[in-house]
């Protein structure tokens, strides 16, 4: 019988060898393995997947058996198609009853995530809703009435909502999926806690992150049941393909030069710039624009509509450079970035690894150029440390890196 979690207010101290030892290694080399329904395999082939991923290949199995699954991947490896997969499978579209949700700790990952439901979901003719804040209260609750979803895609606080209103009902619902776990069940670990008393209490649970700490694994034993791992080492997190270099520009004042210089000297498609804060991101858009340069600002400050357009555009390409804060690098899916620049340093080093993943997506070649003053040189070698990887210095003729 599956227990009713304890609140995981204080949990007890990890052992961390414990919790981070995998305990799954079958595996399937292709979709046709997988045994999928054969709507979700013309829907996979359509959306131009030939081959599940390495981590694809281990991850999909266990959770279309409907085990609790704890998974790591780093950014580009096909995370999403892997818990998308798997719940299109689990969800019976005779069912007109919300059966599956999809969480996610930003506005733009969850729009991004719902369109990949409906691709890959195209030929079963699943129904998908996006349920997110800064939209109207009153037309969601609207929606939710008169289609009844079977797959929600939502951030946390929304969707709690519509559980309170009795609008998402719970009665059908068999899996519940956190993308970014780490950062939810850090952040929003609360609000999760009481989505979770609102769902059947045999629920499957699949957390996906690029990175996992021993503390949100401890919490995870409050409302998964023997979960399947299936984890990665920092040292296997520095993301094949991309190419990360640092720019040593001494003071803070020298990297807007700098960052003009690179524009200069490289030939670059499309590119995400990374501050740390709202009015930097402002302030530098100003000043790109006030040189000629066509460019998108993106920041948690902004309306939704205003953040929705942003995107829009720069998915679109009339944009080519988005300049956003790290705090937005988890929101941000974009296939066709060649170049990522970190203006800032990210304030923590677990975001380096989000933010160099919007380029290089899915096998495909990338560049991240960080920019480093005296000030921040301790932070670079944290990073290095923390993903066990050497960052090269940014070799004087640059042209030919891309």
């Amino acid at each position: 019988m599956y227990r009713q979690p304890d609140h995981p207010e204080n949990p007890a101290p990890s052992e961390t060898e414990e919790i981070i030892n995998e305990n799954w290694d079958h595996a399937a080399e292709c979709f046709e393995d997988m045994k999928l329904n054969e709507n979700l395999l013309r829907g996979i082939f359509a959306y131009g997947f030939e081959k599940p991923s390495f981590f694809q290949q281990r991850v999909i199995i266990p959770c279309i058996k409907g085990h609790d699954v704890i998974a790591q991947s780093q950014s580009g490896t096909g995370k999403t198609g892997t818990y998308v997969i798997s719940v299109l499978q689990r969800i019976n579209v005779t069912i007109k009853e919300t059966q599956a949700i999809i969480l996610a700790p930003t506005r733009e990952l969850a729009h991004q995530i719902q369109k990949v439901v409906l691709s890959l979901g195209d030929y079963m003719g699943v129904c998908c809703h996006a349920c997110v804040g800064g939209t109207s209260f009153c037309q969601e609750i609207d929606t939710l009435k008169s289609s009844s979803p079977h797959i929600i895609v939502g951030t946390p606080g929304r969707v709690f909502d519509m559980l309170m209103c009795r609008v998402i009902f719970p009665r059908a619902i068999q899996m519940l999926v956190l993308d970014e776990a780490d950062w939810m069940l850090g952040q929003d670990k609360d609000q999760i806690y009481k989505i979770f008393l609102k769902l059947p209490t045999n629920i499957q649970v699949v957390l996906m992150s690029a990175t996992m700490s021993p503390d949100v694994l401890e919490v995870t034993k409050f409302f998964m049941q023997n979960p399947k791992k299936i984890l990665v080492t920092k040292e296997e997190l520095s993301l094949e393909g991309i190419r990360q270099f640092y720019v040593n520009t001494e003071k803070e004042e020298y990297k807007l030069e700098t960052l003009f210089d690179l524009y200069e000297t490289l030939t670059i498609s499309q590119a995400v710039i990374f501050v740390n804060t709202s009015r930097k991101a402002e302030w530098l858009a100003q000043r790109l624009t006030s040189e000629d340069f066509t460019v998108s600002v993106l920041h948690g400050e902004m309306e939704q509509s205003e953040r929705d357009v942003v995107m829009k555009e720069f998915r679109s390409g009339s944009s080519r450079v988005l300049i956003t804060t790290d705090l937005m690098a988890r929101g941000i899916d974009v296939q066709h970035v060649s170049v990522v620049i970190n203006y800032d340093l990210p304030t923590n080093v677990e975001n380096y690894i989000h933010g160099i993943g919007r380029g290089g997506q899915f096998g495909r070649k990338g560049v991240t150029i960080t920019m480093v003053t005296e000030d921040s040189q301790h932070t670079l070698l944290e990073i290095q440390k923390f993903y066990s990887i050497q960052i090269e210095e940014l070799p004087i003729d640059v042209a030919g890196i891309l």
